[in-house]
């Protein structure tokens, strides 16, 4: 009798738990194992996986949508329980898919497939591991999403909207330091004394995967061994633009804030950048959003870009379950911008906190984008539906801003009446996108390299925030405002540090994206520079885009992008294309005001500050001095308070016993004794008063002055 791998029942999870789902799912006959785990054994246990992971991803992506739209405690635990459940699947067809042998296989798809199922992620943790693993994260994607920066007296505001308004349109120079740092003390020192846990459980469940580390199986999602060459030349093509940007928005904001704030040769104060184009307020971006008015119009501009070009539209239920805006009712969400697919084929949602702005519409392109790969890949299995590599799915998004925000679309679409752009105007607008995409460059390429060497051991716990602004002063160019320490980090501040999100990819899609438009722009029959082309409408480019879509990742990255592109390699020649106007007068101002590109010799240093100084008996001392004096007065006051007790009562026990023993003598003469020397009476009595008058002074005085030296300290 042959080996069959059945179609799951309700008790699915039950058994996954108690171990009980080999002998349910199969029976053997006297075959061998080798016979057992065969090509035909594959596809059918494959099609059983597709069956269960379509059920249980569905459901733990409910429940992670339920958490993260109602952030409660009774969500939290129903989506812990799910990502175990999911987990558990995950072992469970990772592990029986290690004894398929599949280099012995013919069939391409079910080699990718089967190889799929080997990385099996954080679930090769051992289940208490896995426990905390989860509730480590809960608590980091968390404590970003509902951290506030309060003010001394009034409201406290979160990151979105309150905080990133402030970092975009605020000018001056003290509330724009108030909200940066408010926003990493307020996040970073949450996550810094609970990140060495996280590293020391990523690592290990990266290592039970077969890999050095996390940060290697990140990589390994690229499939290709010259990675890190290859990101590093990118790099070096792209930073002579970079440089040069730096170097003119460095002086821009030097006249504005002063040579007080900022060198005009050296690093940029972090906090002083805002989020990008508010920076350079003479180059404006156009606003597109004039046209919506409201989250929802937002959206459906979007789409109506996507159905331009003869793709899918989004299904009725879309509209029905995103969260376009902040619920009115006042729940706690995690307001950071994500696009969902919940493995069913038909429903697909975005989670955004809506403003009315051209960043936020820019953006809802972006996420449109991220729905539009999700429709055209979901027919493929589970294992396909993703883009081809973590790169494209954020390049394709991307791509299509670059459409909508060319100077010929807001012409087509009613925005602009001017018909031609002068060279000024073209400077303008190539302005308003280089201070959107440019910045992004060196801080893209630097989040990871700087978490790899934390997952491979090269930075070391006690020096994580000095290194954080290492790798940001050598790659960008920016330092803290403040000095920062060991007690905070940094790092934090940035939600996909925060979540746990690899970011490679992100300077990856940012030149993927250019090179999308141009094999795009030709497509469409587009003649002219690249930064004037906009492919609104254009069916042909469309179904070219669509085509690549469809294939998911069922095909190594490189072959689709030789089928979009007809290169297989990622390569920065579109970006520079694109730049090249700006390049070219960036250069020739940069020249002409004699800057000099980067920061040579120049650190992340502070100006030594004067100490505040402590009074101490008149006189002005450093507080450690300080303090010490006013310890050691203290003690001699309770010195000489004891000792005057004790001199009281000593003084006391003799008077006493030379009254008893002279009494006789002192009768006869009518003498009194007073410190041993006999006297008359009234004599004695008044110098026994000064003395206890005395004593009484001294004690208050030693009271006193230890009150008062208790509230110096104080």
């Amino acid at each position: 009798m042959g080996t069959r791998w059945t179609r799951p029942g309700p008790y699915l999870l039950v058994l996954l738990c108690y171990g009980q789902l080999l002998p349910w799912l199969m029976t053997v006959g006297d075959q061998s194992l080798d016979e057992f785990y065969n090509e035909t054994e594959a596809k059918l246990f494959l099609q059983f996986y597709e069956q269960t992971a379509q059920v249980v991803l569905n459901q733990f992506m409910e429940a992670a949508w339920n958490y993260v739209t109602n952030i409660t405690k009774k969500n939290r635990e129903d989506m812990l329980h799910k990502e175990l459940e999911r987990s558990q699947v995950m072992v469970y067809f990772g592990s029986r898919a290690r004894l398929f042998k599949i280099a012995q296989f013919q069939d391409p798809v079910v080699k990718r497939m089967l190889s799929k199922l080997l990385d099996i992620g954080k679930a090769a943790l051992p289940k208490d591991e896995l426990w905390e693993y989860n509730k480590l994260l809960a608590y980091m994607e968390t404590a970003y999403s509902m951290a506030q920066v309060c003010l001394d007296e009034g409201p406290c505001l979160p990151l979105e909207p309150d905080l990133q308004e402030i970092m975009a349109h605020s000018r001056d120079q003290k509330e724009l330091l108030w909200a940066w740092q408010g926003w990493r003390d307020a996040v970073g020192r949450q996550l810094r004394p609970i990140f060495e846990r996280y590293v020391i459980l990523s690592n290990k469940a990266a290592q039970l995967n077969g890999y050095k580390d996390m940060g290697a199986l990140w990589r390994s999602k690229y499939e290709d061994e010259t990675l890190e060459q290859d990101l590093e030349q990118l790099f070096q093509e792209l930073k002579p633009l970079y440089l040069n940007l730096h170097a003119y928005v460095r002086r821009s904001l030097h006249r504005h804030y002063g040579p007080d704030i900022i060198d005009v040769r050296g690093p940029i104060p972090a906090h002083l950048l805002g989020k990008g184009p508010a920076v350079m307020g003479q180059h404006p971006r156009p606003g597109l959003f004039l046209a919506c008015g409201c989250p929802g119009k937002m959206f459906e501009e979007a789409e109506k870009f996507f159905t331009s070009l003869g793709m899918l539209a989004t299904p009725p239920d879309f509209w029905k379950k995103s969260m376009l805006e902040r619920p009115p009712d006042g729940r706690e969400v995690e307001c950071q911008t994500s696009a969902w697919d919940f493995y069913n084929g038909k429903d697909f949602r975005v989670k955004k906190c809506t403003e009315v702005n051209i960043e936020d519409l820019l953006s809802i392109f972006h996420q449109m984008g991220h729905i539009q790969y999700f429709l055209q890949y979901k027919n493929l299995s589970i294992l396909f539906r993703e883009g081809a590599n973590p790169a494209f799915g954020e390049a394709v998004g991307s791509m299509v801003t670059l459409s909508a925000s060319s100077y010929q679309h807001l012409l087509n679409r009613g925005l602009l009446s001017q018909q031609h752009q002068d060279s000024e105007e073209e400077v303008n607008f190539l302005m308003g996108i280089a201070l959107d995409k440019i910045p992004f460059i060196p801080f893209g390429y630097m989040i990871d390299r700087f978490r790899w060497k934390i997952f491979d051991g090269t930075i070391q716990k006690d020096i994580y925030n000095q290194e954080w602004w290492n790798f940001r002063l050598k790659y960008q160019g920016l330092c803290p405002p403040i000095p920062r320490s060991e007690d905070d980090f940094d790092p934090g501040a940035k939600f996909h540090i925060s979540a746990s999100m690899p970011y490679i990819g992100y300077f990856i899609s940012l030149v993927l994206q250019f090179q999308f438009h141009e094999a795009l722009c030709k497509a469409a029959g587009h003649m002219g520079p690249l930064h004037q082309c906009n492919i609104y409408n254009s069916k042909m480019a469309g179904k070219i885009l669509g085509d690549v879509l469809k294939v998911g990742s069922s095909k190594p990255w490189p072959q689709v992008l030789k089928e979009l592109t007809g290169k297989s390699k990622v390569s920065s020649e579109a970006l520079l294309s694109y730049f090249k106007p700006l390049l070219n007068w960036l250069v020739t101002e940069n020249v002409q005001q004699g800057e000099i590109l980067g920061w040579p010799d120049f650190g992340c240093t502070f100006p030594e500050r004067r100490k505040p100084k402590a009074a101490f008996l008149s006189m002005e001392l450093e507080p450690k001095a300080a303090r010490s004096g006013q310890w050691v007065l203290l003690i001699l006051c309770i010195i000489m308070f004891l000792m005057i007790l004790g001199l009281a009562s000593r003084l006391f026990i003799m008077e006493k016993q030379s009254a008893n023993k002279d009494s006789s003598d002192n009768t006869e003469t009518g003498n009194t004794n007073f410190l041993c020397v006999p006297m008359e009476p009234h004599q004695a009595a008044r110098g026994q008063w000064l003395l206890l008058g005395l004593c009484l002074i001294l004690m208050l005085c030693s009271i006193i002055l230890t009150i008062r030296i208790f509230t110096w300290q104080n």
